[in-house]
């Protein structure tokens, strides 16, 4: 009896000692407005309306976790929701999950991690780009893909060194819900017998990050495979890529820099579609930006950017200029004002607005954007 309660009392410590060095956090971000936008559609009208897909921020409610398993060794997850505050519908084709499903290991060595996950394009732009997922700024305005950089059944490995990060993505399928990864790419399961290659996709980083700036660079490439399509967002339709020799390629160049209470950023973004299909011409894009964001105060901040786009093939080109003031009346929640315009050359319909399909312009017609907004994060 002695050796057996010595034996459950051990068992109890091991237990809550365990429990003790474990946490899990919930967050979340509900961000959500009235906007207007001009010239929406083919009848070339206006819109009222609340927008569903983003704000000043998508919205979205998560859990992370950590666990020390000791000699510097931890094990995280993390998940995350996105969805429309409007109707409180989900997005990412469904997923419980869509924003970010995984888990790992990490150490001084860095973060090995498994699931569906960004890939190095979202870690590589998400501090040169101030106006980020932005409902009417930012680079996902002109190449949606940018603010939805991610694939399933992904492994990934980032590490930072003396400000140095190094940081990698392979997935083995980009799509395999089947419901669509990311705006405009269709659909692509993968794991196809005898084709290795089909929706496979692969990104790497480099970037270092200083105390008062940074500079990054990274490399995106996704193949192929039955369903799988390159939109290139200028009204023009989307390109099919069902071949796993088929190939849409991001390759990003940018930087920071602070000065007091202003921070500066920019960069570049091209893109290149291939096909293997004799009939199918190759696409380049450019995408040229410079965005800013200053501190009025400690409590109200002003951001925005001007943001160009240059298709030679298609000869389609746009100019995106935003501008968005800020009021935090607390640390958790913030008010907002945003406008922002698109000027489209003659065959060019890019669309200003994020917040949900429908406002997309008539060949050569600009649009103005404004929305008030409120976030909220927890």
């Amino acid at each position: 009896m002695k050796r057996k309660m010595m034996a459950g009392a051990a068992a109890l410590s091991l237990c809550c000692g365990a429990h003790a060095q474990s946490s899990v956090t919930l967050y979340g971000i509900l961000d959500t407005g009235i906007e207007l936008v001009t010239h929406a559609g083919p009848t070339d009208d206006k819109v009222v309306r609340m927008p569903g897909i983003t704000g000043s921020l998508p919205s979205r409610w998560g859990m992370r976790g950590v666990e020390d398993l000791g000699g510097g060794y931890s094990a995280i997850f993390t998940l995350e929701n996105g969805f429309n505050v409007r109707s409180g519908d989900v997005n990412q084709g469904g997923r419980l999950f869509g924003r970010q499903a995984w888990v790992g290991v990490s150490n001084r060595f860095g973060t090995l991690s498994f699931g569906r996950q960004y890939t190095m394009s979202y870690w590589a732009i998400v501090d040169a780009d101030q106006l980020g997922p932005d409902i009417y700024g930012g680079v996902g305005s002109l190449d949606s893909y940018m603010p939805n950089a991610r694939s399933d059944n992904t492994v990934a490995y980032k590490g930072t060194f003396s400000g140095v990060t190094i940081g990698g993505t392979y997935a083995l399928g980009r799509d395999s819900a089947g419901t669509g990864n990311s705006p405009g790419q269709g659909t692509c399961a993968g794991a196809i017998p005898g084709n290795y290659n089909a929706c496979r996709q692969w990104s790497v980083l480099l970037r270092y990050d200083a105390n008062a700036f940074g500079v990054a660079a990274s490399y995106d490439e996704q193949r192929g495979g039955p369903g799988a399509a390159a939109n290139l967002f200028n009204g023009t339709a989307p390109i099919a890529l069902t071949n796993s020799g088929d190939k849409d390629a991001r390759t990003q160049l940018n930087g920071y820099i602070k000065l007091g209470q202003l921070k500066v950023g920019g960069g570049w973004l091209g893109r290149r579609v291939q096909t293997v299909s004799p009939t199918l011409a190759d696409v380049h894009t450019d995408i040229f930006y410079l965005t800013g964001t200053y501190f009025v105060t400690p409590a109200m901040f002003v951001d925005g950017g001007v943001y160009r786009t240059v298709d030679t093939a298609q000869d389609t080109r746009a100019t995106l200029a935003a501008l968005r003031g800020t009021y935090l009346l607390s640390k958790r929640t913030g008010v907002y004002l945003q406008s922002g315009y698109v000027f489209n050359s003659a065959k060019a319909r890019y669309t200003l607005s994020q917040g949900g399909p429908g406002t997309t312009p008539n060949a050569g017609v600009g649009q103005l954007g404004v929305m008030a907004g409120i976030r909220h994060s927890f």
